[in-house]
């Protein structure tokens, strides 16, 4: 499956990527905000990511923004299951494109594959001192659901705080908005 948007391509990642991949998430700053990516993280790091077997109802994308020539990854993003069974959605930019809308833009195309699935929620959580991404998570409507609890970081080799999110999906009806096309 892909989608598109207004400036994105979010397609699944192939073993030809893994050079692009680990070069765009080669950053501590990103990497520690995530739960299960290693520090450093290194090219084999990104053919692993890149080769691990997929469900193929929960989704994972690599961000591509669209040029008039090659796209360029930017980040990822993705639906996982927790240990508790409920699916949770999750994304990253690379820095340099902080800023600039990119991860909003992908999660709403990937909430629009999610209702497509009839996924009745979705969570999502932040590390505390990452805010920004709860900004995102707050654009995207989902909403925190008052617990912050610690959540492992690979990266940073220990559990941190982590804000709790969620959003309701059933009854919102199925389809995709007119930005994304998912094929």
């Amino acid at each position: 499956m892909f989608a598109r948007t207004a400036r994105l391509l979010l397609r699944p990642g192939w073993a030809e990527d893994a050079p692009a991949l680990a070069a765009a998430i080669g950053d501590e700053r990103i990497v520690r905000n995530l739960a299960t990516a290693p520090w450093p993280y290194r090219l084999r790091d990104a053919e692993a990511y890149l080769a691990q077997p997929r469900d193929p109802l929960l989704l994972s994308f690599l961000i591509f923004e669209r040029t008039d020539a090659e796209p360029r990854l930017l980040g990822s993003c993705g639906l996982g299951r927790r240990p508790s069974g409920a699916v949770e959605m999750g994304y990253w930019v690379a820095r340099r494109y902080w800023g600039r809308g990119f991860a909003t833009e992908a999660s709403r195309a990937l909430l629009d594959i999610a209702r497509t699935l009839r996924l009745p929620q979705l969570q999502a959580s932040h590390f505390i001192d990452n805010p920004a991404s709860g900004r995102v998570l707050e654009k995207l409507g989902f909403e925190p659901v008052g617990i912050t609890a610690p959540r492992l970081s690979c990266a940073r080799g220990s559990d941190a705080p982590a804000r709790l999110f969620r959003i309701e999906l059933a009854g919102e009806g199925v389809g995709q908005s007119e930005e994304s096309i998912a094929a």
